[in-house]
């Protein structure tokens, strides 16, 4: 391997007079400077005397641009009085390569990359100021599901008005509303999904006086619960199993409860859910399904509603399945009796003309 091109290099001032300003250099940042073009005066290479000065080959060709293009004015800009910046533009840009490489961060990381990588210290009550004035965020990471588009809500949005109910390679047969149904009532529109709750889920902070342990019966439920959130019908919830036969029975409840009207029924894409025989079978019910696109539970309002039912029940003590069981339904009707969970749903996705 051929040895690594030099940069032709200026001499802008004598070797001499370079030694004379190293000398009568205080601040660290000057004297690194110095150094480095000492050290291409020396014969080094960019990458070479960079090294030598702990800094990347990176930094080192901006440096030696620097000095070509103006000597030492133009190396250091920003040390020509006053108490110089800890990092000056040119090693800022640097550390944000380094951070956006590295990504992302804990707080003691960044200090321990300045250190060692730049030789500096801010103190922690200024790191986070200097950080964001940098462009940073400081934010929990938020998991992203790997089957989600990159436009779940425009997906949903240009969705087209028909049902989603019969595809294309399906059978012929079956595909006929049930005789005893009704659907010229007006429509009925609701949200459907399961959860798995459990009674000893502990999401919610409540004050003690004593020991902040709550001792109860160890109970366990091995059903979901499937829901229908419901913004101007009847909700229920019910307790079975996920399979497709469930699932159906479910369904037929929800035609129970909301007798006479069309139902628009939004879900999830499980495999029980899209499959033929639930399709076929809403259909039958006079249940029009709109399955929203893959991995993108944030678009089901029903979600928020489990997300409350959860947080209500978690602090309550029960003391078997069953006694569980009434109590999630009890506080499913409480929290159903809200439409705001799907306020901004019907915002942005309901067109109510089309449904008159």
């Amino acid at each position: 391997m051929g040895r690594e091109r030099r940069k032709e290099i200026k001499r802008h001032i004598s070797e001499e007079n370079l030694d004379e300003l190293l000398r009568d250099a205080e601040d660290k940042h000057r004297i690194r400077r110095l150094g480095f073009v000492k050290n291409l005066y020396q014969g080094d290479t960019i990458a070479e005397a960079a090294d030598r000065e702990a800094r990347s080959a990176a930094t080192g060709g901006r440096w030696a641009d620097a000095w070509n293009e103006g000597g030492l004015e133009e190396l250091m800009p920003s040390f020509g009085g006053g108490r110089p910046p800890k990092l000056d533009e040119n090693e800022q840009e640097e550390l944000l390569k380094l951070l956006e490489e590295g990504q992302p961060w804990k707080s003691q990381e960044i200090q321990h990359l300045l250190a060692e990588e730049f030789d500096v210290e801010y103190h922690p009550d200024y790191l986070g100021k200097f950080l964001r004035d940098l462009g940073l965020s400081y934010a929990k990471p938020r998991p992203k599901r790997p089957n989600r588009p990159e436009n779940p809500e425009e997906i949903l949005d240009e969705t087209d008005d028909q049902p989603h109910n019969k595809e294309e390679g399906d059978e012929e047969d079956g595909w006929v509303v049930d005789d005893d149904i009704c659907t010229d009532g007006g429509t009925v529109i609701g949200f459907f999904d399961a959860s798995q709750p459990q009674p000893y889920d502990n999401s919610r902070r409540v004050w003690y006086v004593d020991d902040p342990h709550i001792e109860r019966p160890l109970v366990k439920t091995e059903d979901s619960a499937v829901g229908f959130y419901a913004l101007n019908g009847e909700s229920l919830v019910s307790w079975t199993e996920t399979e497709k036969e469930k699932i159906c029975s479910v369904l037929e409840k929800v035609r129970e409860q909301n007798p006479g009207q069309r139902i628009l029924l939004v879900l999830d894409k499980h495999g029980s859910h899209i499959c033929e025989y639930t399709r076929k079978r809403a259909h039958q019910l006079g249940i029009d399904l709109i399955f929203l696109p893959s991995g993108s539970p944030h678009l089901n309002p029903i979600e928020q509603v489990w997300k409350q039912l959860k947080w209500t029940m978690s602090p309550i003590i029960v003391g078997d399945e069953d006694e569980f069981h009434e109590l999630v339904k009890d506080v499913f009707e409480q929290v159903t009796q809200r439409v705001s969970y799907a306020k901004k749903w019907c915002e942005k996705f309901l067109n109510f003309q089309k449904l008159s």
